[in-house]
């Protein structure tokens, strides 16, 4: 029997199946010899036993993984941020959006509390770039009917800056949301020694990856994406990077160059264009052995 695992806690995975069962699973021995840890999302094989619990018996292929949260599958990242206070930093969005072009999953830009502030420039510059970007107020309600119908039948995470509205906009899509998640943060405790769980709370009509307790992304723990797989990382930068005059361009500084160019007669933002070479930096400090245990 299939299903997808939608929360582990204490050495269970608790599996979903077709007849809308939850299965508290263990693992099979074998997963740890081959040093298969499942994770929340995983689409798994098990064997159901009579008293409704089962063993996990096989981790079906992912599509991709992150490690801060320990989640699997995720089809869409939903980046919150706001032009009203906090003003979320340009480069936070764009780290995240080559985050999550770098791991296979649909990026979708959100400014929230933009009855407050639209942040017209920015919407302009990543609806410019190719990315779905929506304007939503959780006060108003503006804008909640199109993200709801982005995440339906999709596995989803919301990350954001703190103070943009996740908590407030999740409540918007799905009422009840946060005394839900709450419940489950009260029953566990927030004891020094709590196990911080990840699960899959159904949203509209989709799921949503949460963990109680903090955000679902702990931004300064995420992984570096390798200099050389930046580049691609960045949807609009693709079209140029075949034309440089030299293999290997960095698309930093470099004569010949592209991306530059295309930099210069305005079809990419300066600011995009500003965060991909601060993330390639960073990568260079990283060694390459480091980096390539990340993906």
């Amino acid at each position: 029997m299939e299903g997808q695992i939608v929360k582990a806690l204490s050495g269970f995975y608790y599996v979903g199946v077709e007849d809308g069962h939850t299965v508290p699973c263990r693992g099979r021995g074998k997963l740890r010899h081959q040093k298969l840890a499942p994770l929340v999302g995983d689409r798994v094989e098990i064997t159901r036993s009579e008293d409704g619990t089962g063993m996990v018996d096989a981790v079906l292929p992912r599509k991709n993984q992150f490690s801060r949260p320990a989640v699997a599958n995720i089809d869409l990242l939903v980046i919150v941020c706001s032009g009203a206070l906090p003003v979320t930093d340009p480069f936070l969005i764009d780290r995240m959006a080559a985050m999550a072009e770098w791991k296979g999953c649909e990026p979708l830009i959100c400014f929230n509390k933009c009855d407050l502030d639209r942040a017209e420039e920015l919407v302009r510059v990543y609806r410019e770039a190719g990315f779905p970007t929506l304007q939503v107020s959780a006060e108003t309600g503006e804008g909640v009917a199109e993200l709801a119908a982005a995440i339906v039948g999709k596995v989803s995470a919301f990350t954001g800056n703190s103070g943009v509205g996740k908590s407030s906009i999740l409540n918007a899509l799905q009422p009840g949301f946060g005394l839900q998640v709450g419940e489950v943060s009260e029953k566990l405790g927030r004891g020094r020694h709590t196990t911080r769980h990840v699960e899959l709370f159904p949203v509209a009509g989709g799921l949503v990856a949460d963990t109680p307790g903090f955000s679902s992304f702990d931004v300064d723990l995420l992984e570096t994406i390798p200099k050389g797989e930046l580049a691609t990382a960045f949807r609009e930068f693709v079209p140029y990077l075949e034309h440089c005059r030299f293999q290997g361009c960095a698309h930093v500084k470099e004569r010949g160059c592209a991306v530059r160019e295309a930099l210069a007669e305005g079809k990419i933002a300066p600011s995009r264009h500003k965060s991909y070479v601060r993330l390639y930096e960073q990568a260079k400090e990283i060694p390459a052995w480091e980096l390539a245990k990340n993906k």
